[in-house]
């Protein structure tokens, strides 16, 4: 049922004409079911390793058993488990570099909008100087705001694939050419003060 709707996202999202709020909107809603689809997989793994969990009472005589049901738990669904992390990795790439441009061709305001940035989050972003999607959706972590009102857990979508994408980029780039994420003007670290220039005489 799930991939027909994803599918039809697609297709909406593809049209000529599509808009970015379009675009925003059916990348927000694939990345909610992929990640549902994810945490599915991640339950039923757990549920098979606390078989395992069971038999650590009769060890050692039960090593072999808990090794073969913790080989099962990781090979639970496999395939499926890596197409969904690469997908969303994708999707959280293009987030982070906001290769759509969406945060310049929607406007703040309407970004958080879609994202449902609750209203103090969102003045408080403002006077903070967040003005990229990566800032707010990842470092600020502001998606479903509205909803979570205050709870610092978040599950949202958007935020979850840029965390994979950030994992991924961690573990392929090679140590010495990762940026610092904590250096100045970078999403963790502090604000660059502005710059002035003399626009004429």
């Amino acid at each position: 049922m799930k991939t027909n709707v994803v599918i039809a996202l697609l297709e909406i999202a593809q049209k000529p004409g599509a808009s970015m709020s379009t675009s925003l909107i059916t990348t927000r809603r694939i990345c909610r079911i992929f990640g549902q689809r994810a945490d599915a997989i991640r339950s039923e793994r757990r549920a098979i390793r606390r078989e395992a969990s069971k038999l650590r009472h009769y060890l050692p005589f039960t090593a072999n058993k808990i090794y073969e049901i913790q080989q099962q738990s990781t090979d639970h669904r496999r395939a499926e488990w890596d197409d969904l992390r690469k997908v969303l990795g994708a999707f959280g790439r293009s987030l982070m570099l906001d290769t759509e441009g969406l945060m310049d061709g929607l406007g703040f305001d309407r970004v958080c909008d879609l994202l449902a940035v609750n209203t103090v989050e969102r003045e408080a972003a403002r006077k903070d100087g967040v003005n990229g999607l990566a800032e707010l959706v990842f470092a600020h972590s502001m998606e479903d705001s509205a909803a979570r009102r205050g709870q610092e857990w978040n599950d949202a979508p958007l935020f979850n694939a840029c965390q994979i994408a950030t994992a991924n980029f961690i573990r392929d780039c090679p140590a010495h050419l990762r940026p610092d994420p904590f250096a100045p003007g970078a999403p963790f670290g502090p604000k660059l003060p502005p710059t002035l220039s003399i626009v004429g005489k």
